[in-house]
């Protein structure tokens, strides 16, 4: 019975524990400049630059330019791993090349970021969704940080 009590006392630390850091927010501007990888580690894109959440300014996409004079692609911030100056991303190619594209010097409002992440795969009930899923529709919810 011990046992059992112990266990379950420990799961929460192990499961918080397994729960993905994000990064920050000088993390990802440091990204600036990175070569955006696809889930093989073919190149698609440069990084541009980043959105962040308009209520708490944390990270939210990060921007992907396609080409020299190509369009502009968020990516979540949360699908993102860098390091050794790339940033990979769990997306083939061709999905982030039709991408729905964005103005960076526009700011994105709740609607545009759940069509992005519907496009994505991402379910309405987790993650950035759920953190924007209760502000008014039309709300800006993500822009480039100040």
């Amino acid at each position: 019975m011990a046992e059992e009590e112990g266990d379950k006392t420990t799961a929460p630390a192990d499961q918080s524990a397994a729960a993905p850091v994000q990064p920050g927010l000088e993390d990802v501007k440091a990204w600036e400049g990175y070569q955006l990888d696809e889930i093989s580690g073919q190149g698609v894109a440069k990084v541009e630059g980043l959105f962040v959440d308009s209520e708490t300014g944390e990270p939210a996409w990060v921007l992907a330019k396609l080409g020299r004079f190509g369009k502009t692609v968020p990516v979540s911030v949360r699908e993102c791993a860098a390091a050794a100056g790339k940033v990979w991303v769990p997306h083939e190619r061709e999905v982030i090349r039709n991408a729905p594209a964005v103005d960076p010097s526009m700011p994105l409002n709740r609607e545009q970021e759940l069509q992005l992440l519907e496009y994505y795969g991402i379910p309405g009930s987790v993650g950035r969704a759920a953190e924007i899923a209760d502000r008014p529709e039309g709300s800006v919810t993500s822009k480039a940080p100040a």
